[in-house]
This record gives structure tokens, sequence and C-alpha cells, in this order.
């Protein structure tokens, strides 16, 4: 009787908590506006205290899910993305790749002065630091179906943020590489072909995809978004299996899709139901796996992570705001609204230990407090910065 009620638990465990996790987020966003992505995180940390993965040691596809469902979401922000863009107004993907050099800059110096850190550890935060986190403002865009400006240059800063913080994550792994094997050509050889074959995945189905969506069913059906979800699917299965990044590929595979002229209707965007489900999941998933002591050792440094992070993005925005079209309040409004840091980096440091490399554990444990902070409040402040900005188009009056 008693293994048969562990088991029942055991079963039971994840549905009941995305179901908790989806009551809670709904009764915040209708009562106080909190954003449903911050009750999730709360929901998760909730988890994590009393150990929910070792609850669920069957389940050995979590991490799998996991990536299924950021990979959704980068493909969703790749789709969002106009290359046109970038060329009929240089100065913004000017201020993605100068914000994110910066922002690498500034952690890894910070890192230096603030703790005694061992250098590929510092490397490693500092070039996790640069990612803004897709999920969350994506989540936050369709909560608000916010459009304009400023929604449209965060998409565009994220995506940048996103594609150099996994070329310097890459790199510093690949330095780690030459450092313990002494061979560079090895080191070189593993980073850039993670990079370039990731890439070339992703490039490939965003070809193919629309070539089968043209010659099988109209493009804007409710038929091309299981295609394209199931396409995302195959993606991450073949990049896991290849060692390869399913967030490159699936970032990839969006871009390219867009350029192909594949267009998904309001609707089915967020895919669906389905990405919802896999929305609360991802977000539930990755704050259970912070450990509290490591978020209480690190509040503090976490802390100081964030204000130089945030100052870092608003300054660049602002003193780009001028010259690439906008206002000094709205370049204030897209810096603050890039905020959230959470699934996305935390799915990578996962990766990161995948391939055989000890920062895994490191680096997470340093930058718990700062994920802790970004994942709550992140999406709070995207979301007042788009309301202030004026490009929410759901009432949240009283």
């Amino acid at each position: 009787m008693g293994n048969e009620l562990h088991f029942l638990i055991q079963s039971m465990a994840w549905p009941l908590v995305l179901l908790a996790a989806w009551a809670v987020g709904d009764v915040a966003y209708n009562r106080w506006h909190i954003p449903r992505v911050s009750s999730y995180v709360a929901v998760g940390m909730v988890v994590g205290t009393v150990n929910l993965p070792n609850l669920t040691p069957d389940i050995a596809g979590l991490p799998f899910l996991a990536d299924v469902a950021l990979a959704l979401v980068l493909f969703e922000l790749g789709y969002r993305i106009n290359l046109r863009w970038f060329r009929a107004n240089p100065w913004v993907l000017l201020a993605g790749v100068v914000e994110s050099l910066l922002t690498f800059a500034v952690v890894f110096w910070l890192l230096g002065l603030l703790d005694d850190f061992r250098l590929h550890v510092r490397l490693a935060v500092a070039a996790l630091a640069m990612a803004s986190s897709p999920a969350g403002i994506l989540r936050v865009v369709h909560e608000l179906r916010s459009t304009g400006q400023v929604t449209e240059r965060v998409m565009h800063l994220t995506a940048i943020n996103c594609l150099l913080s996994v070329l310097a994550l890459k790199l510093v792994m690949g330095s780690r590489t030459f450092r313990v094997s002494g061979d560079w050509m090895e080191a070189a050889f593993g980073s850039l072909h993670v990079l370039a074959t990731s890439v070339a995945v992703g490039m490939l189905l965003g070809f193919l995809v629309p070539k089968l969506l043209k010659g099988r069913m109209h493009a804007a059906s409710e038929g091309a978004t299981v295609v394209f979800a199931l396409a995302v699917l195959l993606l991450v299965t073949a990049a896991s299996g290849l060692k390869l990044s399913p967030l490159l590929a699936a970032l990839t595979f969006g871009i390219v899709a867009r350029e192909r002229r594949v267009h998904l209707t309001q609707t089915q965007r967020n895919f669906g139901s389905a990405g919802d489900l896999l929305s609360v999941f991802l977000f539930v998933y990755v704050a259970s796996l912070l450990d509290w002591n490591d978020v209480f050792a690190s509040i503090e440094l976490g802390l100081w992570l964030v204000v130089a992070r945030s100052a870092v993005f608003v300054a660049v925005n602002m003193a780009t705001a001028r010259v690439s079209g906008i206002t000094y309040r709205k370049g204030l409004m897209t810096g603050l609204a890039l905020t959230p840091m959470s699934a996305f980096v935390v799915l990578m440091v996962g990766q990161s230990g995948v391939v055989g490399f000890d920062l895994a554990e490191r680096t997470l444990s340093t930058i718990a407090g700062m994920v802790l902070v970004l994942e709550l409040f992140g999406p709070l402040v995207t979301q007042r910065a788009l309301m202030a900005a004026r490009e929410a188009h759901v009432s949240h009056d009283s």
C-alpha cells in the first residue's frame, strides 16, 4: 500500500503543481495585475523548497521538455525579427551589440571587484548576463497585446542579446577546453562546430518547412502552427542528439521562416493552448532548479549585478534613442523592458554541463540570486515599461 501511494504521488505531483501554478497566476493577474510568469516562478520556488524533482525520479524527460518549451518561444521570437529593419535603422543593431558587449565587460569587472571568482566563472557569468529572457518578455507582450516602437525594439534587442550570449558562452567553453587540453584546434573546432551546425540546422528547416507549407496547405491555416511545432520538436531532438544548441537553432529557424514570407496569424502565435501549458511548465521547472542555499549565498551579489545590468541597458538605449528615431522616454522604457533574465540562461547553463564542463554548477550557484530577482520582478518591470510607453492594449484599470 505504501509503495502504491508513493507511486501515485510521483505520478500526480507535476500535473497538480502545474494546475496550481496556472490557478495562482490567473488569480494574481486578474486581481493585482501581476504578470502570470512571475506567479509561475513563485510556485516553482515553492516546489524547489520541497524538492519536487526528487519526488519524480522516473520522469527523465523534464529537461528535454523544457528545451522544447523554450525552443518554441525562441522560434516565435525569431519569427518576429525583421532583418530589413536593421538595414533601414542600423542604430537598433548597434544598440543591441553595444549593450551586450558593455554588459559583459561591466559584469566581468564587477565580479572581480566584489569577490575572488575564478576566471572562467567570471567569463561565463558575464556571457550569461548579456541575455534577456525571451520567454518572460514574450509572455508579457502577449498578455498586454502590446504593439509599437518599444515593443518591436525590445523583441529585436532580445534576439541580439540572446545570440551574442550563446556565442560568448561557447567561446568561454572553447577557451576552457584549450586550458585543459592545450589543443587549440580542438577548442576552436568544438565551439565553432556547435555554433555553425546549430545555425545550419535552423536555416535548413527554415527553408524546407515553408516549401512544405506552400505545397500542401495555406500558410495561414491552423495546420501551419502544427507543422511549425512538429518541426521545432524535430529540431530539439536532433540538436540534443548531436550535442548542438537547440536554442540557437530554434531562433535561427524562426528568423529564416520569417524571411521566407511564411506568416502566422495573431491567434496562432504562442502555439495556442499547448504553448500556454508548456510556458507554465517552463517557468515552474526552471525556478524549481534554483538551490535556496545558493540563492541566499549570492543574493547580495545578485542585486549588484541586477543594478549594473539594468543601468547598462537603460544607458545604451537612452544614448541611442534620438539617432534611432525615438524619444529619450521611449529609450528608457526600452531599456527597462529588457530586464527579465531566466529560463534561457538556466537552460544554457545546463547545456554547458551536458557537454562535459564543470562550469555549470559553479556558474548557476553564482547567478542564483540574480536569476531569482530577475525571474520574479523582471516581468513586472517589462509590463510597467510597456504600459508606460502606451503600447499595451489590455486595460488594467480597477
